[in-house]
């Protein structure tokens, strides 16, 4: 097998590392740019992909609530820059898409570990959602959360009507 990767996974209460990731529209975005507001980080394995595009067709369209509920929605994935604009593009993201080329801030996320699709274990990206309210603890932390009805749970889970 190769290489077995096995990152901690965050739980409520523990502090949220930092990051500095290169945005969709080309910017640089860090978490501490969100100080003192609720964040919604979420990790996706690959944008354009069935799953991927449903979930954050999802964010995006849930996004007014989750802003008037006090949230901002960041979305972390392994593409290339280049990439995640033709994504955003496409699916009319209104909320960042960050490149996480070498999965660095995933691992650190504890969004990064074996999973298993159709049968085959593989090591890569976990769908992984975590929030933080305004300090950057953790909140919440979900580790291989399913895309459908992702977004409707967590707004459920956060008392978002």
């Amino acid at each position: 097998m190769s290489e077995q990767v096995i990152a901690k996974q965050l739980s409520t209460g523990d502090e949220a590392p930092d990051f500095r990731l290169t945005g969709a529209d080309g910017k640089d975005v860090s978490l501490a740019d969100f100080h003192g507001q609720n964040v919604v980080v979420y990790f996706y394995p690959k944008a354009g992909t069935p799953g991927c595009t449903s979930e954050a067709c999802d964010f995006r369209d849930q996004l007014s609530s989750l802003k008037g509920a006090g949230y901002q929605v960041l979305g972390i994935s392994p593409d290339a820059v280049s990439d995640l604009q033709a994504f955003a593009a496409e699916q009319g993201l209104n909320f960042p898409v960050l490149a996480d080329p070498d999965a660095q801030v995933a691992k650190t996320y504890g969004a990064y570990g074996e999973k298993e699709i159709n049968g085959q274990k593989m090591t890569g990206l976990l769908r992984s959602t975590v929030v933080l309210d305004g300090e950057g603890t953790v909140r919440q932390a979900e580790y291989n959360v399913e895309a459908k009805g992702h977004v409707a749970r967590l707004r459920s889970e956060l008392g978002i009507d």
